[in-house]
């Protein structure tokens, strides 16, 4: 049998218990939890062949009292003995996908990124469009191209036109780009017809990811009018390893900031969904961005409540992120297009000037939380390495 020591400074302890799915050699992949430095086989641990699968998608659909229920039993696993086969260091696992992806929805629920995106791209407008404090914006995107943390990212190609071009041009994107996103995944679904309220956020989603929505700003910039993005956005999604429970997420939580105007009746909350939730952006290994998701002016069941708000049903595996994490000042923004002012800004990076992602970059977010013993949870990372454009037969 084996006992699994925290420290006290773990990211991974007692109040966190993130669930990811891991292998080890020679195994396939299964559903585990993180405490420590240990990851521990729930299949082997709890007898359940639910967590014999490749994703947590078959946990997720039993529901919020199921949810409840697993993590007091590992939690008194963790505090007790467990089987030596049921228990592999973390660094000796391999991670994998948590979820299989249903449907894929990216928001914009920052001001501050929506208003410096406004001011980057139309300077001599209003900073917001009329709609932006009506209702939560966002775009379907393809669940598809959502990947694990430590997937290489393609350099994607399309059609761009620079504004000195007089034509488009195909070929690889020169503006490559990162947005620092929290992402929200549904563990129980809604049926055709029936809005879920903000009110039910939790009965719903099981838990929060990192995600990095890798964007192609030039591809993005001629085609996203009238409809908005798609092959600028589409061809990689990047998400962490360790799903952190709506339930770890206790003491993270915060009111929200004033909505003005007021919105309408399904947008209100009766209970407050804002989170504490400090990132932190390294390009190259150098700390470029501090993002503060308490600063986002849309929560996420208020996200939740308006993707269903015509009926939409929501299903098991859902992820929805928040777009992009910017604060008020230039080392809180979570996309390089904000840091660098479009490029007109260059940032330094190990000695070089820089604006956009180049062939060979590595890009790593991190986050933590409070937790509730008054320590910090953690939610791993989402790390991507940009690698050359594949032949196109161009």
């Amino acid at each position: 049998m084996t006992t699994i020591t925290i420290p006290d400074d773990s990211p991974f302890g007692l109040s966190n218990l993130p669930y990811g799915v891991f292998s080890t050699p020679g195994t396939a992949p299964r559903v585990g939890v993180r405490a420590g430095d240990s990851v521990v086989d729930l299949a082997a641990a709890l007898g359940d062949e639910v967590f014999a699968r490749p994703s947590l998608n078959a946990f997720l659909a039993q529901g919020r009292a199921r949810w409840d229920e697993v993590r007091a039993r590992v939690a008194d696993l963790v505090t007790g003995e467990i089987p030596d086969h049921a228990v592999h260091p973390a660094a000796a696992v391999t991670m994998h996908l948590p979820i299989e992806v249903a449907d894929y929805v990216d928001f914009y629920a920052s001001e501050q990124h929506a208003s410096n995106l406004g001011r980057i791209l139309r300077p001599d407008s209003e900073p917001l469009l009329p709609n932006w404090k009506h209702l939560p914006v966002g775009y379907h995107g393809r669940a598809g191209t959502v990947v694990a943390s430590g997937t290489d990212i393609v350099r994607p190609c399309g059609q761009r036109k620079a504004p000195d071009e007089s034509a488009p041009t195909f070929g690889p994107t020169r503006r490559l780009d990162i947005e620092a996103e929290l992402g929200f995944i549904v563990g129980t679904g809604s049926a055709l017809g029936d809005p879920v309220r903000t009110a039910d956020f939790a009965e719903h989603v099981f838990g929060a990811v990192l995600v990095n929505d890798w964007s192609a700003r030039d591809i993005q910039g001629w085609e996203y009018q009238p409809l908005g993005p798609h092959l600028g956005k589409s061809f990689a999604t990047s998400t962490s390893a360790w799903v952190v429970p709506l339930q770890a997420l206790q003491a993270a939580r915060i009111p929200g900031p004033e909505q003005d105007p007021a919105v309408l009746p399904y947008l209100r909350e009766t209970e407050q969904w804002g989170l504490d939730i400090a990132l932190e952006v390294s390009w190259n290994g150098q700390v470029v961005s501090r993002p503060p998701y308490r600063d986002m002016y849309w929560s996420p069941a208020q996200m939740l409540a308006h993707l269903t708000a015509n009926g939409a049903a929501c299903r098991t595996g859902d992820l929805y992120a928040s777009g992009t994490i910017s604060g008020p000042q230039r080392e809180q923004r979570g996309a390089f297009i904000e840091v660098t002012w479009g490029g007109q800004q260059p940032l330094e990076v190990a000695g070089q000037q820089r604006t956009f992602l180049e062939d060979g970059d590595e890009v790593a977010i991190t986050a933590s939380a409070p937790a509730v013993d008054g320590g910090r949870i953690g939610f791993g990372e989402v790390t991507g390495r940009i690698v050359p454009p594949r032949d196109t037969g161009v």
